[in-house]
């Protein structure tokens, strides 16, 4: 992928573990592995093992990586970084939902995407449900000269811009560097130069520009800029389809006239909200307390620091403050501002005369990789450790109609386990998180689900009327744990939490299952539920941060 341009000369007041610190971030981010090992880290950043290695438990500890044996990966708290650019700009916010209005009306895919250097950055879409789906993930980054949004914003380039996109292509002809678009075959640089140029032309004359198949044969996009209260342009809505269902022609000429209705809606939306200023949402919690005396010389306190100051833009809509900053983050003035200093020389913030504002390119450290994850990917990693922990088997279950589905999995190594798979429905009223699940539903709903059971339905190891079950279902919502004692199947004892998203709202349920003969009930319960309910937290956690821009998956 790109990397910043750098100024000639590092500014004396640069902060080197995170410099380091996000080098080693970014190299884990890019390209298409998943999983990376310290000493590939090491070769790919230029950095010392040992380097490698502390920054590497800087990262983990603050839960932004985390360690699968030797290897490192991604961890959802690195999306806390890429949601601060998109809680501080504001735009998924403000025209996400005229995003989905326009995708309703025409019944095709809208995207917001804005300006990243030579490239352009994907923040918000709203996609349609088709067997050819057309959607980027939060965060992707596409050449400006190989979609419709490019050749909006390359009409505002000057001389230096320009050249500093034929130098990238001169480095990089056939779009290796870019993982979320097919590389070029070939790319004679001529020929290249020359369509693009045109259709920046284009663009610049008509104020709209089209995408006609140059992502990857088939894809076809209309786009538009959206102009903030300035009159300068902030981001270009494009909408998109493909070829077995329109030309590039007949999607402009259909989509064009709602495109300019949303792109009025959006401008207007913009200065209502008055961007940029304001205040965006509750200050952050200083990731770090007490972790440099825990861990010592291991510990990279000034890494933390960084990315501290990083996320505290989460808390500010537009330019925020050095003052303000320092106050988010509990930090001197001082510490604050050097942060700052080295998170400009990066190429993550631009200091403009009302403050520090935060750029796209924050959103190249792992976030769009991140905004993909399903539930159950997100969720697996806490199952194994509550495994470990508690030597039985666990899952993740959601509503599925008047069953729970399983959709994550950890199976215990015991030789007597419980024997579900990832995929198996059983009767939500039966079963501990189904109970969980139902107990968090509206009263009416909860009683129009229960109301389709039927007596014959409930055996004498269930509750044995309705009135029963409902009554076992509203006890379970008002002590906050599901417990089914040998009613699903005989022997079989089920405890289970809620697992919420970013609003509070149940969205599935984590379970310890195991046999009832390894003790009595009251002891399972002691032993079982502070280590599930952490787990739970866990994993609402990571939900809330990685579906708080991007819905998640359920399965």
């Amino acid at each position: 992928m790109p990397q910043p341009t750098e100024a000639p000369d590092a500014p004396d007041e640069l902060v080197g573990p995170l410099e380091r610190g996000l080098a080693v971030l970014r190299a884990v981010a890019a390209g298409p592995d998943v999983r990376h090992r310290p000493g590939d880290l090491a070769r790919t950043t230029g950095l010392a093992r040992s380097t490698v290695d502390r920054v590497a438990t800087t990262l983990v500890r603050l839960g932004v990586l985390r360690a699968e044996g030797r290897d490192l990966l991604l961890a959802p708290g690195a999306a806390a970084l890429g949601n601060a650019y998109l809680a501080s700009c504001g735009l998924p916010e403000l025209l996400g939902p005229h995003a989905v209005a326009l995708a309703d009306t025409l019944d095709e895919s809208v995207s917001v995407a804005v300006p990243d250097g030579d490239g352009v950055r994907f923040l918000t879409q709203a996609t349609r449900r088709r067997a050819m789906a057309i959607s980027f993930r939060t965060g992707d980054l596409l050449p400006a000269e190989r979609c419709a949004p490019g050749a909006l914003f390359a009409a505002r380039w000057d001389a230096a811009d320009l050249e500093g996109w034929r130098a990238r292509r001169a480095r990089d002809p056939l779009d290796a560097g870019f993982p979320s678009v097919p590389p070029r075959p070939s790319a004679p640089p001529g020929p290249v130069e020359a369509e693009f140029l045109d259709r920046v032309r284009k663009a610049r004359e008509t104020g709209l520009a089209v995408d006609d198949q140059l992502i990857e044969p088939g894809l076809l996009a209309v786009a538009l800029p959206v102009r903030g209260p300035d009159g300068a342009v902030v981001c270009a809505v494009s909408v998109v389809s493909h070829s077995s269902r329109h030309s590039a022609t007949t999607l402009t000429e259909r989509a064009l006239p709602s495109l300019r209705r949303a792109v009025t809606a959006m401008e207007e939306a913009l200065a209502a909200a008055g961007v940029p200023g304001g205040t965006a949402s509750a200050a952050p919690v200083p990731s770090a307390p007490g972790l440099k005396e825990e861990l010592g010389s291991g510990f990279l306190q000034s890494l933390a620091r960084g990315l501290d100051v990083l996320s505290a833009f989460a808390s500010v809509r537009g330019p925020a403050r050095l003052s303000e900053l320092a106050r988010l983050t509990g930090l001197p003035r001082a510490t604050a501002r050097r942060s700052l200093i080295t998170l400009r020389h990066l190429g993550y913030v631009r200091e403009e005369p009302e403050g520090f504002v935060l750029l796209p390119r924050v959103l190249e450290l792992g976030h769009a990789r991140l905004s993909g994850l399903s539930l159950p990917e997100i969720a697996t990693p806490h199952l194994v450790a509550l495994v470990l922990r508690v030597h039985e088997s666990a899952s993740v279950a959601v509503l599925d109609g008047d069953d729970i589905r399983y959709v994550a999995r950890v199976a215990s190594t015991r030789i007597m386990h419980i024997d579900i798979t990832v995929g198996t429905r059983l009767p939500a009223y039966a079963t501990s998180m189904g109970r969980v699940l139902l107990g968090a539903l509206p009263a009416a709903e909860r009683a129009e689900r229960l109301g389709r059971i039927t007596p014959e339905a409930l055996t004498p190891r269930t509750v044995t009327s309705r009135a029963g079950l409902d009554e076992a279902v509203t006890a379970t919502a008002a002590r906050g744990y599901g417990w089914v004692e040998q009613e699903l199947e005989e022997g079989l004892r089920s405890l289970a939490v809620p697992v919420t998203n970013g609003t509070g709202r149940v969205v599935a349920a984590v379970n310890v299952a195991l046999h009832a003969g390894r003790g009595p009930a009251e002891a399972s319960l002691a032993a079982l539920l502070p280590a599930l309910r952490e787990t739970a937290a866990r994993i609402s956690t990571d939900l809330s941060t990685v579906s708080r821009f991007s819905p998640t998956a359920p399965n």
